[in-house]
């Protein structure tokens, strides 16, 4: 018994040393890491921001006088195009002063009739006592007429010279109400033509906020409209930055709905908002979205061009505990952190503006490693695609 128990302590011993001998092989074993040798190369830099979706032609179609909504033959998503009928006010009221006005029209125009008879009638009477006072003019010169005569022949031509005068005042106070009455008739049917609204372009009703039955008054909204191919984003560059963006350069919007547009540069503000020192930003859509709203929510990074200078992977970075960023750089067969100063970065790459040199060996994976492990570099593709370069 008491040789088995040796036996068994003595291979439990050694079972121990060879573990505690594997643990420390283990341990002292350098770790396998993709590693990456920092080379010169360039990254795409852009201006990013939040923005919302807007129309750069929206039309709000309102009354412009107060009647009581009839019928409304659009409804919000409906394809409208220029001219097409969408909204009929009762307009009971504006056709019968239009019709009161005709009437009118019809009486003052006989009224002219009359006036202008009324004239050629007195033009003959003055024609005609003229000619009496004439004649009896010259029939007084030889004795054949009297004084009285004679004085009677010339009031009855002044009298005829006053009566066309009114006659003529009367005609011309007729056709002035003439005119009044055709002015009145365009006023009325100007304001018949305002009781049935139409599309003053092709567009896409987004709002309808009457029914049939609401009573509006001039200025009330009733259908609002857009153009789906005049959307924009609208994003604000903050002025630091703003400098950077211009006209013309490409951008990329991410939806709230997950949706990638490709977008355009449209134009840049030159106002700047005193309270947030941001200015806005258009953004054109390169295609109209298969879905899309007014106000909704977009992200929007705008290619501002590339940066050139020393660059790594996105993933080699990572904190320390003072919150500083750095990479985990190769030395030796060790990491050790090193604190860098980072650019812009894009397409998994990050432009390295100070704390490395070129050929530096960096952990490609910062999350794979930390500070002090020893670690046996594996070749991989540097950022560019060059070959790793050991130091």
């Amino acid at each position: 018994m008491r040789r088995t128990t040796l036996a068994i302590v003595a291979a439990a011993g050694v079972l121990l040393v060879a573990a505690a001998g594997l643990a420390s092989w283990r341990l002292l074993r350098p770790l396998p890491v993709a590693a990456t040798a920092i080379t010169q190369g360039s990254v795409e830099a852009s201006v990013s921001g939040p923005g919302t979706v807007q129309a750069r032609v929206p039309v709000t179609l309102s009354a412009r006088l107060t009647s009581t909504v009839v019928r409304v033959d659009a409804d919000v998503g409906d394809a409208v195009h220029r001219g097409q009928r969408l909204v009929v006010l009762d307009a009971r009221d504006l056709s019968a002063r239009r019709s009161a006005v005709l009437s009118q029209q019809e009486s003052v125009a006989r009224q002219v009739e009359a006036a202008d008879a009324a004239v050629a009638k007195a033009d003959a009477d003055l024609e005609g006592a003229v000619a009496r006072q004439r004649r009896d003019a010259d029939l007084h010169a030889t004795g054949f007429v009297s004084v009285a005569s004679l004085d009677a022949s010339t009031a009855t031509a002044r009298a005829a010279q006053a009566a066309l005068l009114g006659a003529r005042a009367t005609a011309a106070a007729r056709r002035a109400d003439q005119l009044a009455l055709r002015q009145e008739g365009v006023v009325a049917d100007t304001l018949l033509g305002h009781a049935q609204l139409t599309a003053p372009m092709a567009g896409v009703v987004i709002q309808r906020l009457v029914e049939p039955g609401t009573t509006v008054a001039p200025g009330t909204p009733i259908l609002r409209i857009v153009d789906p191919a005049s959307l924009w984003v609208t994003t604000r560059v903050d002025e630091a930055v703003v400098e950077q963006v211009r006209a013309g350069q490409a951008a990329t919007i991410r939806l709230r709905s997950g949706t990638v547009v490709r977008g355009q540069v449209t134009r840049v503000a030159l106002q700047s908002d005193a309270a947030t020192r941001e200015l806005d930003v258009q953004v054109s859509f390169a295609g109209t979205p298969p879905r899309v709203a007014i106000d909704q929510e977009a992200q929007v990074r705008i290619a501002t061009g590339r940066v050139a200078g020393l660059v790594a992977p996105v993933s080699a970075l990572a904190q320390d505990a003072s919150g500083r960023r750095g990479v985990l750089r190769v030395v030796a067969g060790r990491t050790h952190f090193v604190a860098v100063e980072t650019g812009p970065s894009a397409d998994g790459q990050v432009l390295v503006r100070a704390g490395l040199s070129a050929g530096d060996v960096v952990v490609s994976d910062a999350s794979r490693a930390r500070p002090g492990m020893r670690v046996q570099p594996v070749v991989a593709a540097t950022a560019q695609g060059q070959p790793w370069n050991s130091r």
